[in-house]
């Protein structure tokens, strides 16, 4: 297991929702005696946060803020696909092994989509930063060419992050000639990873999913959900991480 992985994803999940929230939480607990205004006011604020980031409505304003404008592609504005992954599933018992997971497997599926509609060869790029005994980047593979009837030209299966990423399968285009590329993932996620593969000098055409056409709120909207903090735990995610590689650069 990679600890400068570890390290990066403990400091994200004690800043992050809900985690940070419940920190809040318990700090204004602890200040209800000695501090009471400031105490309420802390508890107050993070019930209110959570209350907030639980409905759909907050999660989903945003996840479309990180959102790169929806385009209809044609195959003209680039000579590959990149998929990228986005987590995997360790020791499944029902697959014997580790496990393509859920949002890995939406990228999946999407790539092979445009793989068809297109006819670009594909890229499938992420490593295992968190042990185990397949790469991410070959149970791409294994997936879209088993259950998707798709052929992968290229694995990369070593990065460990978005940035790590780019660099590595940046390497494998250039070194066939490969310039411009579609990038693959959650439409959201593409704030983030656009910028890191234009860095490597590849031309990168945002290939995101996730849109939906619009419609009028609904009164369920308002409403705490479970899936709907998950909804914001990404987009939070999202931020942070844009303002961790700016930071870093």
């Amino acid at each position: 297991m990679s600890i400068d992985w570890l390290l990066t994803n403990l400091i994200a999940t004690l800043l992050l929702p809900p985690v940070s929230l419940l920190l809040l939480c318990a700090l204004g607990w602890w200040l209800l005696s000695r501090r009471p205004r400031l105490g309420r006011a802390l508890l107050g604020a993070a019930l209110a946060a959570l209350w907030l980031l639980s409905t759909p409505i907050v999660a989903g304003r945003l996840l479309d803020g990180l959102k790169p404008p929806h385009a209809v592609l044609d195959g003209s504005e680039a000579d590959a696909i990149v998929i990228l992954g986005g987590g995997r599933i360790r020791d499944s018992l029902d697959y014997d092994g580790d496990t393509l997971g859920a949002l890995t497997l939406e990228r999946v599926r999407y790539g092979a989509r445009l793989a068809r509609m297109l006819d670009k060869p594909v890229l499938v790029t992420g490593g295992m930063p968190d042990g185990g005994s397949r790469g991410e980047g070959e149970l791409m593979r294994a997936a879209l060419e088993t259950e998707f009837s798709t052929p992968v030209r290229w694995v990369e299966q070593h990065a460990n992050n978005t940035r790590e990423n780019a660099r590595l399968a940046a390497a494998q285009l250039h070194h066939d000639g490969v310039a411009r590329i579609y990038l693959v993932s959650h439409a959201w996620h593409l704030a983030r990873a656009v910028p890191e593969f234009e860095a490597t000098g590849l031309k990168v055409t945002p290939a995101g999913f996730g849109y939906h056409a619009g419609a009028r709120p609904a009164p369920l909207d308002f409403l705490p959900q479970g899936k709907a903090l998950q909804d914001s735990y990404f987009a939070c995610h999202e931020w942070l991480g844009l303002l961790w590689y700016r930071l870093r650069n």
